[in-house]
């Protein structure tokens, strides 16, 4: 469990700069430049994802249950999950999703989490899925109060967006439903 909770802290940290000290981020990109910058924010980030993928692996040998979610929410957990897919790429695909959502990337985390914490009760879960879950909802909220939001790189807007984003997302969720998932995490989701 400390290197799932130090992965957190190192991921979800760098990744809270903007949020709690965005003056801090803006003096370091002027002191270091934005490559070094994105540099060091992309190695804190790798090391805080690996150390989340090994602590999550490590605690799920030997799981703290919190709470046995009943067969049905494990159904709720699928359809909460349809809309992910497609809003992750909705961020970088400018049409009336990315307009609607206002931020499809923290939506798309915000339902992702959720679902999981649906279909999971252990501890690691909860603080894996609820970490993210509760970030992404105060990044959500920190958005709407910065003077000035960050822009992704985006393709340009064209009206075949919305329906690649929809179309590519939901063959996304699909495969990793039906195969992917039971490869990269070790749990089919539609098993019993």
């Amino acid at each position: 469990m400390p290197l799932l909770i130090a992965g957190l802290v190192l991921f979800l940290g760098v990744h809270s700069v903007a949020i709690v000290a965005p003056s801090f981020r803006t003096r370091t990109i002027q002191r270091m430049g934005e490559g070094a910058w994105k540099g060091l924010y992309s190695l804190i980030s790798l090391a805080g994802f690996v150390l989340i993928c090994y602590g999550f692996g490590l605690a799920r040998q030997a799981p703290v249950v919190l709470y046995s979610p009943p067969t049905w929410l494990r159904h709720l957990a699928f359809l909460v999950m349809l809309p992910v897919f497609p809003l992750l790429i909705a961020a970088y695909l400018p049409g009336r999703i990315k307009t609607a959502a206002k931020h499809p990337m923290l939506a798309a985390i915000k339902f992702w989490a959720f679902a999981h914490l649906l279909a999971n009760g252990s501890l690691a879960d909860v603080l894996l899925f609820g970490g993210f879950l509760a970030w992404a909802v105060v990044d959500r909220i920190s958005v709407k109060r910065r003077a000035m939001p960050q822009v992704l790189r985006t393709a340009p807007p064209g009206p075949w967006n919305d329906a690649i984003a929809v179309v590519l997302g939901l063959a996304v969720y699909a495969l990793l439903i039906g195969w992917a998932h039971v490869r990269l995490f070790g749990v089919s989701p539609l098993s019993p």
